[in-house]
């Protein structure tokens, strides 16, 4: 009956996939087709409903660190950054005015430093046997789509974390299709882009971007988190959207906060904080 496991280890008991495919098969009556005789696992309608809620995150806590797992990766950079920048030469289809249209096309420079960062960082997890910096990005459009690229350029895996949204995101055409992920619930997604890293990098965005880059750098500020290398893309942009050093004055951080994060141009930039900070 060959009664193991894939691992080896001696299991005398069938398999739940062996179980479903039974109960597929039993006879057809009013008892069978009922909802209640489902099993548990298989039945859709079940594991939607409101009180099956703790489960539902604990699975998608599990599936993607199970299969990260398998697949050796270790570590990784992280990528956040606007889904709404353009590629160099392409349009800026989010522009909804003359004044966005300008400020989106003018900052597909950082596009170009997202693709270039990533490549770097892919070719030094070529190292590690592309177990250590892997990329990870949210798997959309823009700066995420840019990431994927890079990565893909240098014939390296990298991660794709997307979530359900109400408009329609399909995964940008880079990702790893064994390592794409797709999400309900944001909190757990954003567990799994910290899990594991060993680099931030924050390019501009809008307010998922924010949100992704304050709760990073809350658990740092708080001692929840390791001090890693935490990355701002642009420091014309941050310093007209956030004024850092108003909080500090006000007294809202502390002024050793506005040491938690460094301002960089150029992916390059990028590379030499992280290699610095881990003695590459």
């Amino acid at each position: 009956m060959g009664a193991k496991r894939s691992d080896e280890v001696w299991d005398p008991l069938f398999d739940n996939r062996t179980d479903r495919r039974r109960a597929a098969e039993v006879p057809q009556t009013p008892q069978t087709e009922a909802p209640a005789y489902r099993l548990a696992f298989a039945d859709d309608d079940f594991l939607c409903r409101e009180e099956l809620r703790p489960v539902r995150l604990q699975l998608e806590l599990l599936k993607p660190e199970i299969l990260l797992s398998e697949r050796g990766i270790r570590s990784t950079v992280v990528m956040f950054g606007g889904a709404r920048i353009p590629a160099p030469g392409t349009k800026a289809w989010a522009a909804r005015n003359e004044t966005q249209q300008r400020n989106l096309t003018a900052a597909s420079k950082y596009y170009e430093e997202a693709r270039k960062f990533a490549r770097i960082c892919s070719r030094h997890s070529a190292e590690t046997g592309n177990r250590e910096f892997v990329i990870v990005t949210g798997g959309g459009p823009g700066v995420m789509e840019a990431g994927n690229l890079g990565a893909s350029e240098e014939d390296a895996p990298s991660i794709g974390l997307n979530i359900i949204l109400p408009h329609e995101q399909a995964p940008n055409e880079h990702v790893t299709p064994e390592l794409c992920f797709n999400f309900h619930y944001f909190a757990v997604r954003k567990m799994h882009f910290l899990m594991r890293a060993k680099a931030i990098s924050v390019f501009p965005g809008g307010f998922g971007t924010l949100d992704e880059m304050f709760e990073a750098l809350t658990l740092i500020q708080t001692g929840r988190m390791e001090p890693l290398p935490f990355i701002l893309f642009g420091a014309d942009f941050w310093h007209k959207v956030i004024d850092f050093q108003e909080l500090a004055d006000f007294g809202t951080i502390s002024p050793d906060d506005l040491k938690l994060f460094n301002f960089v141009e150029t992916a390059d930039e990028a590379w030499d904080i992280i290699a610095s900070h881990y003695g590459l």
